[in-house]
């Protein structure tokens, strides 16, 4: 009788680890077109914008994104690139709305010389899924914060692009 019990109770905490394991090995990567306001100076860059998101729990996840924009403005050729991490909330739901606090580095080089700083993004989308494996990123908008040259950068980033789900 003792070890039936023993077995009855192994079994059914089993059965609820494995829905939790299932939310648990849900993987999105997503890449896509990015759009960076850069200030002060008012530059426009154009670029792309990657994440490997791995879900914890069915709606919280840690993000790593990395970026890449770049502009050409009076014969100076500049480029900003991001290695950001964080948490990432979002609903599992077909139209599935996000939230994130990425934080990490950015570096900036411009006319052979490059500055890195601590950097941060603070913003989220909206996705959608139809089709199991496939889905759309209709938007991202970040509020990104570098400090370059002793000065703040308070920079706007719009993203779009395809999501894989595995």
């Amino acid at each position: 009788m003792r070890k039936l019990a023993t077995l009855l109770a192994f079994l059914a905490t089993a059965s609820l680890a494995v829905p939790l394991a299932a939310h648990a090995q849900s993987t999105e990567i997503y890449g896509g077109y990015s759009y960076v306001r850069l200030n002060p100076g008012g530059a426009n860059s154009n670029g792309w914008d990657a994440s490997l998101t791995e879900k914890l729990f069915k709606v919280v996840g840690v993000t790593a994104d990395f970026g890449g924009t770049y502009n050409s403005s009076s014969g100076v050729k500049t480029s900003l690139n991001t290695f950001l991490f964080g948490p990432q909330v979002s609903l599992p739901t077909p139209v599935s709305p996000f939230v994130h606090a990425l934080f990490g580095a950015a570096r900036v080089s411009s006319s052979g010389t490059s500055s890195t700083s601590f950097a941060s993004a603070v913003g989220g989308g909206i996705d959608i899924h139809p089709v199991p494996l496939l889905g759309l990123r209709l938007i991202q908008i970040d509020y990104l914060n570098t400090h370059f040259g002793n000065t703040r950068q308070n920079d706007f980033r719009l993203s779009a692009g395809i999501v894989l789900h595995f």
